[in-house]
C-alpha cells in the first residue's frame, strides 16, 4: 500500500486534533473529489514500517485525540490488508484514542461489512470493528452541503461503529 500524505495535526477530519493518514488508491472516481491525485494506487510513498512507527509514536502526544483514515479509499480491498494490522496495533497501543475512517463504500450495519460485497475481504469485518466512527457513502457533488459536519454531501452518514455493531442497526454519531 502507498499513502498520499499525512497531516500530523488535523482538525477537519474528526473530533479534536488528529493524525490523518491519506492512503492511495480509489476506484470511486467521485465528481469533484477533493483528493483526485490519490486515486492512483501507486501515488505517494510506500506505507512501510518506518512511517508506521512514526505515526504510532506521534499518536502518543497528549493533545492528539486519535487517528483518521482517508484517501484515496482506505477500504479498497488492497488497502485493507495493510491497514488491518496497523489499525489493530493503534487500537491496542492507544485504547483511549479514537479511530475515524472515511469511505465511499456503504456499511451493511446488520453484518458489519460493506454493502458492496465484491469489496469485502477476510479482513473487512475485523478492520471495521476497530473503528469508533465511520463516515460512509460516496461524495455526490449534487448533494454537497457545506453546513454538514465531517462530511461533504448529505447522503454520507457519520456512524457510531461500536453501537451499530452491537445493535445491528445504524446508530449515527452525528445527525
Amino acid at each position: 500500500m502507498h499513502y498520499a500524505t499525512i497531516k500530523w495535526t488535523d482538525i477537519a477530519n474528526g473530533e479534536g486534533v488528529r493524525i490523518s493518514l491519506f492512503v492511495s488508491g480509489c476506484t470511486h472516481r467521485c465528481k469533484n473529489c477533493f483528493n483526485e491525485i490519490a486515486w492512483d494506487f501507486s501515488y505517494g510513498e510506500p506505507f512501510g514500517e518506518e512511517i508506521q512507527e512514526q505515526i504510532i509514536k506521534e499518536l502518543g502526544s497528549g493533545y492528539i485525540a486519535g487517528l483518521s483514515l482517508l484517501g484515496g479509499e482506505p477500504l479498497e480491498p488492497q488497502n485493507q490488508a495493510a491497514l488491518y494490522p496497523f489499525v489493530k496495533r493503534v487500537r491496542e497501543t492507544y485504547p483511549n484514542k479514537t479511530i475515524w475512517c472515511y469511505t465511499g463504500f456503504v456499511l451493511d450495519e446488520k453484518n458489519g461489512v460493506l454493502r458492496e460485497q465484491h469489496k469485502n475481504t477476510e479482513r473487512t469485518k475485523d478492520l471495521i470493528s476497530l473503528f469508533d466512527v465511520l463516515v460512509d457513502g460516496p461524495y455526490i457533488e449534487e448533494l454537497k452541503d457545506i453546513r454538514l459536519k465531517f462530511r461533504g454531501s448529505s447522503n454520507q452518514r457519520v456512524i457510531d461503529v461500536q453501537k451499530t455493531l452491537q445493535s445491528g442497526e445504524c446508530v449515527l454519531y452525528l445527525e
